[in-house]
């Protein structure tokens, strides 16, 4: 019993530290610099958890966090990054998971990590949250977002 009740408190702690590095205020507790640089409304903005267009990369980061899945996407004018922010579904469509701790994949897939269940013997998608396209000079060039 004991043993149990050290796990559970444990693992509150866990989760309590991996929600405070996901927030935008801990980010720039980080980052000060980063954010000293941004004139007040992308200030606003970014404590919103917010970006607008010609951000540049670590202000994207400072504002949303690390993105969740990066592709480079190669056209005729060059190489430019598209950073994904996701969010895990069921069939239903009801949101089973939204974040960045997700990234450990175990044999076959995603697995449980961080007390949060998906994909694991049942159907689900995954889904654009925000979707950050930067231009060649690293600086956003266009942002798709779900509407609320």
């Amino acid at each position: 019993m004991k043993t149990s009740r050290i796990f559970a408190l444990a693992s509150l702690a866990l989760c309590a530290a991996l929600a405070g590095c996901s927030s935008p205020d801990s980010r720039i507790q980080r980052s000060p610099e980063v954010f000293a640089r941004l004139n007040p409304d992308q200030q606003a903005l970014v404590k919103a958890g917010r970006i607008a267009p010609g951000f540049d990369m670590d202000e994207v980061r400072l504002a949303l966090g690390d993105p969740d899945h990066v592709v480079l996407h190669t056209d005729a004018s060059g190489q430019h990054e598209v950073w994904h922010y996701v969010t895990y579904e069921d069939a239903q469509g009801v949101v089973i998971y939204s974040g960045y701790y997700h990234r450990y994949w175990g044999w076959g897939g995603p697995r449980f990590y961080g007390g949060a269940p998906y994909f694991d013997g049942f159907p689900a998608r995954v889904r654009d949250r925000v979707r950050v396209e930067f231009d060649k000079d690293s600086r956003v060039a266009s942002i798709q977002e779900e509407k609320p």
